[in-house]
């Protein structure tokens, strides 16, 4: 089960299965609101096409609500697990980074579509996704042995020379 907690009265935020951590911007106050926000192995699969298998995520989000517009500030820490390349066993992947989102570039544009919501599950989620590296593979000597053992009866040392393109 997820958890939500946040310095404001419970209305303000919604926790329905389909939209965790749902922030409505138009009732909140003006001013600064801290939310904690945790991805768990329950909001991994609950997503369809995830690279990511499992994990636990924390993520801290620090909204400056102003008149006009806004600031949002998430950094994520956890653990999430992806499938290894080169064995295909799972294997961890250490995340922890910090990203600020703004309700206008400086072009004035709304990046975040005109919306007076924000998911800020999905924000978390995205920051994680970005730090996942294109290729996920263990650590020399950390795969499955027997995996291995195929891979390496497996390989073509010898490339024939006279093989015309």
């Amino acid at each position: 089960m997820s958890f939500f907690f946040c310095n404001f009265a419970p209305d303000f935020a919604s926790m329905s299965e389909k939209d965790h951590y749902m922030i409505d911007l138009s009732r909140l106050p003006v001013g600064t609101h801290q939310f904690d926000i945790q991805l768990d192995d329950e909001f991994f699969a609950s997503l369809e096409k995830s690279e990511i298998l499992s994990g636990t995520v924390v993520a801290k989000a620090t909204l400056n609500l102003r008149e006009e517009d806004y600031q949002l500030k998430i950094a994520v820490h956890g653990t999430v697990f992806v499938v290894c390349d080169r064995c295909l066993d799972p294997m961890p992947l250490e995340i922890n980074d910090e990203q600020e989102i703004f309700s206008e570039d400086e072009e004035g544009q709304q990046p975040i579509a005109n919306s007076q919501r924000l998911d800020l599950s999905w924000l978390a989620y995205e920051i994680v996704s970005i730090n996942i590296p294109i290729v996920h593979c263990h650590q020399e000597g950390e795969c499955n042995k027997q995996m291995e053992l195929l891979l390496h009866d497996h390989l073509c040392d010898d490339l024939d020379p006279e093989i015309d393109d």
